[in-house]
């Protein structure tokens, strides 16, 4: 796609990038058939192929309207679309780039501002444990929109005392301890099992992909060296020997981190080194599965349906992983029989900020889950798990917790 950037772009570091990926669309349209917004609109605005002329629009010059930002708002950023693109667009970077050059030119009204501000500050902060337990101590008192949001409370049971030679990196998040506290510890036992041992950087926080896809680029980039300079350490000493990932949001941000600060002089070096180190977890399956065999004494009876979450198949594109190890352990693992590729709705804050469009991506995603019969429905993303979870009566969990139930058993 042939481009003549303004000249504010020409000499821009997001300008230049963008170009590049421009350049790479050839307008085919093949991500339309796989956008979810596209499905359901049904607007050439609200795919990919709109949304990259509309910043392509931009970038030439043409001044953003609200109309143009509402249709950026309304991608889910799940990159089935770069999964389905023959070229190699890059559109997730695009379209980061592209809402925060919209951003600071379409004023928010003040409603929006200040949801979208109470979301980037909120769920990253030290208040939001405390605000979750409140939250659940009055959970049958909350209207279902916000009771959607607040799952039962959970019991993180045991972390491992044991110490291993060979030792791993967790990223404890920002969300996901307050939510799901037994994602980590069960990680920790799962890994304990197999002789590695799971380390935790207690000034290590929110991976940065909440403020960074709230147009707060600056804040998100702020988290993610504060999470090297806590991680720094361990790495440089050859301590570790990768950072895992149990929250498949997180791993594909830690995995951008490299991207994300490449010119800077401080951070380039450091974060190309982190983003090499950085798997997810079912990336150590293959070596986790002779590891456990013998220990393995109940895989649970009944059908495991799995929900891949787009930051595992499309944003890591990492595919069939969960399944095949897992079946080699002895579950029943389904996916299901149509739109396995397509995203559950939950997609970060878009729940909050797009409520209809996600509902709707949910309800069609968990009547297809419900099909198999499952005794229990898995993913590996906590915003998934709690989205799919406000949506049936059917146990929702991270895979992880499901495989540590059967070596405890």
């Amino acid at each position: 796609m042939q481009t003549h950037l303004a000249p504010q772009y020409q000499d821009s570091a997001a300008g230049r990038e963008a170009e590049a990926i421009l350049r790479k669309c050839v307008h085919c349209g093949f991500c339309t058939a796989t956008c979810p917004t596209y499905q359901l609109l049904g607007d050439e605005l609200d795919g990919p192929r709109g949304r990259i002329y509309l910043i392509k629009q931009v970038l030439e010059g043409q001044t953003p309207t609200r109309k143009t930002q509402l249709h950026l708002d309304r991608c889910l950023t799940c990159r089935n679309c770069e999964s389905t693109c023959p070229s190699g667009v890059q559109y997730g970077h695009l379209v980061d780039i592209g809402r925060q050059i919209v951003d600071e030119q379409v004023p928010r009204p003040t409603g929006e501002k200040a949801v979208r501000w109470l979301l980037k500050e909120g769920l990253s902060s030290p208040l939001f444990g405390p605000a979750m337990k409140l939250g659940q101590s009055v959970r049958g008192l909350l209207p279902p929109t916000l009771r959607a949001k607040v799952p039962l409370p959970q019991d993180a049971g045991r972390w491992p005392s044991r110490s291993h030679a060979r030792k791993v990196l967790m990223l404890a998040g920002c969300v996901q301890p307050a939510m799901s506290p037994n994602i980590n510890s069960a990680t920790a036992r799962v890994l304990d099992a197999a002789g590695i041992e799971a380390v935790l950087a207690p000034k290590a926080g929110c991976c940065g992909a909440v403020k960074f896809h709230l147009n707060d680029q600056a804040g998100g980039l702020a988290q993610m060296r504060a999470n090297i300079d806590a991680w720094w350490p361990l790495v440089a000493s050859g301590e570790v020997e990768a950072l895992v990932m149990n929250a498949s949001g997180c791993g594909v941000t830690v995995k951008d981190y490299g991207h994300q600060l490449r010119d800077d002089p401080d951070y380039a070096d450091k974060a190309a080194r982190i983003s090499a180190l950085t798997r997810d977890l079912s990336e150590l399956l293959p070596d986790l599965v002779p590891l456990l065999q013998d220990r393995l004494r109940a895989a649970p009876k009944g059908v495991v349906a799995y929900h891949p979450p787009c930051t595992l198949q499309h944003g890591q594109q990492l595919r069939g992983g969960v399944e095949k190890h897992l079946g080699a352990l002895g579950f029943q693992v389904q996916l299901t029989r149509t739109e396995s590729n397509l995203c559950c709705g939950s997609a970060g804050t878009y729940s909050v900020l797009n409520p209809d469009i996600s509902y709707e991506l949910r309800d069609r995603k968990v009547g297809h889950l419900e099909a198999l019969q499952p005794e229990v429905i898995v993913s590996a993303n906590i915003g998934c798990i709690t989205h799919l979870q406000s949506g049936t009566a059917t146990p929702v969990r991270h895979w992880v917790e499901v495989l540590d139930e059967a070596l405890q058993a």
